[in-house]
């Protein structure tokens, strides 16, 4: 596998969170970066997936914004009161 070298500006506080988690968990500075930038693209695109699975599911079912506010509001409600 190739690498590239990149170079990233960090605010000196974030770098030293950086530089100690990577040394609690015996890794480099560099394999910390990547298993966070893996971790992030994974996130967002699984949260892609749910957006646009909601979007298709509201065209379908001809949901308008306000249906879901709505819906959201609902379930909220009930929800507090069982609690």
């Amino acid at each position: 596998m190739s690498t590239t070298t990149v170079n990233i500006s960090f605010q000196e506080s974030l770098l030293a969170d950086i530089d100690k988690v990577a040394k609690q968990e015996s890794r480099s500075r560099s394999e910390l970066l990547r298993e966070a930038a893996r971790m992030y693209i994974a996130r967002k695109r699984r949260w892609d997936k749910i957006f646009t699975y909601g979007e298709s599911q509201a065209l379908q079912k001809k949901l308008s914004e306000a249906d879901i506010d709505s819906e959201i509001y609902s379930y909220r409600k009930q929800k507090s009161r069982k609690q």
